[in-house]
Parts: structure tokens; C-alpha cells; sequence
């Protein structure tokens, strides 16, 4: 769906067939799911030309947790909202869940030890090396060749939201207004199905996100905030947050 996928497995024993296999259910997930794709089942679904009760169990499996998400996040996810027609757009769901499913793929081949990027969403399982954890970036908003700060990482999904690449296709589904106090905001959790719908609803908040992402149960945050101009950015984040920060002397606050 327009997104750049890496498998990166360190278990030298691993098939490099099975990549191939987890690379085929990411483009099955594609044909299915693409709104780039005029045949793909999601097409038909927003054009109207089939309802829920026709739909694959792919389908329905993703409008259920897409349903879960919106009352989990109090009506911030919403896959309805950010369309004039008020059809279901699943796709801000699909990645995570897609890519999360295709870790799967790889654990059932034997993978222990692996990375999965997607646009810059993360599933890291196990480790880069011995003893080393997989070194994750967050990119700096403002600065497109700067990180504002890098996470060390053991069996956790990572996801940002964030209007910079994109622009603003993130709104508060109340008022309809993109955020403007908030640049981007960072969810690492063990599920990148919810980290990357958590970051998405955090980021539609607004100032508010990162304390309701707090209350979040296994789930922790980081957001970059803007100064009212719109410029610069700080890093700030939840209590929870400080023990994926690679470098210890990120953790103290200023």
C-alpha cells in the first residue's frame, strides 16, 4: 500500500525461503486491503459495492478490532471519521496488523532473532546480536536527517504518528482539526497492531495524548512538542518510557 517493507532475521540457521513466504502474506494483505487497488476487497467495501455481512474473515477480523480500538481510545480512532462518506477505511489499522502477522510467519518458520520495518513501524523480536538489543530511531519532525532520540529494543513493536511525512492526515475526529501543539508522538508496547492505532489517537489528542497514553496498560509514549509557532520540538514522555531509551542520560528530565 505504498509502504516499504525490510525482514531482517539474525539466525544464521533460517531459511531465506521463508522470507519469501512472509513476503507473499504481506502481498496477499495487499490485494485485499490496498485502497490503491480498485479490485481489492477494501475498495469494494468504501465504493459501497459490498457491506460488512459479505465480507472475508480478514475483513471482518480487522473492522472488529478497528470497532475495539475506537471505544478503547474514547472515539479518537476512528475509521469512519476521516471520510466525508462515513464508509469504513481500515487501511490506518492494516499495517500494524499486517506486519505483526507476517512476524508471525516468520516465528512458525523458526525466526527468534528479527526486525520487521515497515515505513518506519517496527517488530523486533529477540535481539541484533548477542546481548545487544535492536537500536530503533525516531526521526526528528523538523529535521529530516536527525534523530530526536534512539530506543533500545527487546521483543517490543514500535510506531510513530506524526504529520511531517504525510501531512495532515490526522484529525481530531470531534472538531476535525489536525494538531498543531503535538509533531509527532511514539508507542512501544508488545502489540504493533495497538502501538500503531495508539499513536495514532495519541497524536489526534493533541496536548493531551501523552497523559492518556500513561494510563495505558503495557503501553508507553513519547511525543514531540511544538512550541506555538509550530517550530523547534522537545521531547517528552511517560514514566514508563524511560527504559527504552538507549542511551541512559536521555532519562534524565531537564
Amino acid at each position: 500500500m505504498g509502504t516499504a517493507i525490510s525482514l531482517d532475521v539474525r539466525n544464521e540457521w533460517f531459511p531465506p525461503s521463508q522470507l519469501d513466504v512472509a513476503f507473499d502474506y504481506l502481498r496477499s494483505v495487499d490485494e485485499r486491503f490496498s485502497t490503491y487497488r480498485p479490485t481489492s476487497e477494501v475498495s469494494g467495501l468504501m465504493r459501497g459495492d459490498i457491506d460488512e455481512t459479505s465480507c472475508s474473515p480478514e475483513l471482518l477480523e480487522v473492522l472488529h478490532l478497528c470497532e475495539q480500538l475506537r471505544l478503547g481510545t474514547e472515539g479518537y480512532f476512528d475509521i469512519r471519521s476521516h471520510r466525508p462518506d462515513g464508509l469504513p477505511d481500515p487501511t490506518g489499522l492494516v499495517k500494524g496488523w499486517s506486519l505483526e502477522n507476517a512476524g508471525r510467519v516468520l516465528e512458525a518458520a523458526g525466526a527468534r532473532d528479527y526486525c520487521i520495518n515497515g515505513g518506519g513501524d517496527i517488530v523486533a523480536r529477540g535481539e541484533a546480536a548477542p546481548g545487544q538489543a535492536w537500536r530503533v530511531g525516531i526521526r526528528h519532525p523538523l529535521i529530516a536527517d536527525k534523530l530526536a532520540t534512539v530506543l533500545a529494543v527487546r521483543d517490543g513493536a514500535v510506531a510513530t504518528s506524526g504529520s511531517y511525512e504525510r501531512g495532515d492526515h490526522v484529525r481530531d475526529p470531534f472538531t476535525g482539526r489536525a494538531p498543531t501543539a503535538v509533531l509527532s508522538v511514539t508507542i512501544v508496547g508488545p502489540s504493533l497492531t495497538y502501538a500503531d492505532a495508539y499513536a495514532t489517537a495519541a497524536f489526534a489528542m493533541g496536548p493531551t495524548g501523552l497523559a492518556w497514553v500513561a494510563g495505558l496498560a503495557g503501553y508507553d509514549g513519547c511525543s514531540i512538542t511544538a512550541d506555538p509557532d509550530g517550530s523547534n520540538g522537545r521531547l517528552a514522555w511517560t514514566p514508563g518510557f524511560e527504559r527504552w531509551f538507549a542511551d541512559p542520560s536521555t532519562r534524565r528530565r531537564d
